[in-house]
């Protein structure tokens, strides 16, 4: 693939035959967006890195927090290759690293996080629907190998991405990524993207049809008992639906506008103008998706007593020390031991 120059003007740039692209938002407002994000998920992550270190794993959800803040930390540390890329700051060398390696890495932790939200999904509808139930995926064993197999597939599917991305690599080719693919690594990337959306949408369904499942049987259970600690149980109940909630304001904006993204980047011809939209949109909606980042932490929060216990152990400990060497200090200060 040839191309003959290069043109920038007014913030914008085009390859000899090619689309001319508008790069002033992508190289300005973007990276700032990407640096803010990177900045509250290296912080948030890192905390939970360490109250994590402190929890073992004996329940299958506790597994699947940790795999999750694993993927997202990882995705994390991609953050600072795409703001310097994005930027224009970095060499066209790092550019052309970012396309064949960092990227898709960057991409494959998006989806295992995905299916990891959706397997903790799975793991609070079985916990509220039959807590006494024991199924094999309630196993501590079962969700350690689930997860392997999670990262196993997505190590499979992502890795001709990186293979087929042979093209020689130029300061005009790594202008896009699509460019550094050869025939086949762009039906291949056309391919994984249809089998990502594939799986965000039935991961979303399915989520959806837990949480159906999970209302009636606490609505029900409310009727039925009419009693004062219900409604707390109520609300206990209640909090795992953050969990859609997260996954549904985060992931699905960029995958309704990935597909014709896609398709504008792998051979079909569409309008100069079209493409730019397409562009930003795609871009936009990837910088929402990587807000899960820093939106899962919450989830910890929320649905994880040991996590909360474990992040807070400082401040609670800071307070504890202050009540006994300060006897005179009401003792109800709302904090439970």
């Amino acid at each position: 693939m040839n191309w003959s120059i290069i043109n920038i003007t007014n913030g914008t740039t085009s390859l000899s035959g090619q689309c001319q692209r508008d790069t002033r938002i992508t190289h300005v407002v973007f990276p700032i967006l990407y640096t803010v994000i990177f900045l509250t998920g290296i912080i948030l992550n890192s905390l939970a890195i360490r109250a994590f270190f402190q929890i073992p794993s004996t329940s299958t959800f506790i597994v699947y927090l940790k795999n999750t803040l694993v993927s997202d930390f990882i995705m994390t540390l991609m953050l600072p290759l795409k703001i310097l890329t994005d930027s224009g700051l970095g060499p066209w060398q790092l550019k052309a690293y970012v396309c064949r390696f960092s990227a898709v890495i960057f991409y494959e932790t998006m989806y295992v996080s995905i299916v990891l939200l959706g397997l903790i999904a799975f793991d609070r509808f079985l916990k509220i629907v039959r807590p006494f139930g024991k199924f094999w995926v309630q196993n501590v064993t079962a969700a350690q190998i689930l997860s392997g197999l999670v990262w196993l597939f997505f190590f499979v599917l992502s890795l001709p991405n990186m293979i087929l991305s042979s093209n020689k690599a130029t300061p005009l080719s790594v202008k896009k990524c699509a460019s550094l693919k050869n025939h086949i690594g762009l039906k291949w990337h056309a391919a994984v993207n249809y089998i990502c959306q594939f799986i965000f949408w039935t991961v979303l369904i399915l989520m959806l049809l837990f949480y159906a499942i999970i209302t009636k049987k606490v609505y029900k259970s409310y009727i039925k008992t009419q009693k004062k600690d219900s409604k707390s149980k109520q609300r206990t109940n209640g909090k795992v639906f953050i969990i859609v909630a997260v996954f549904f304001i985060c992931f699905a904006p960029y995958h309704f506008s990935r597909v014709p993204y896609t398709l504008s980047q792998t051979g079909n011809t569409i309008d100069c103008n079209v493409q730019n939209l397409l562009f930003i949109a795609k871009e936009s909606t990837l910088w929402l998706a990587t807000t899960n980042i820093c939106m899962d932490p919450l989830i910890y929060i929320i649905l994880c007593r040991q996590f909360a216990e474990k992040a807070f152990c400082v401040k609670l400990k800071k307070i504890r020390s202050t009540i006994r060497e300060n006897p005179t200090i009401p003792l109800d200060t709302g904090i439970s031991t």
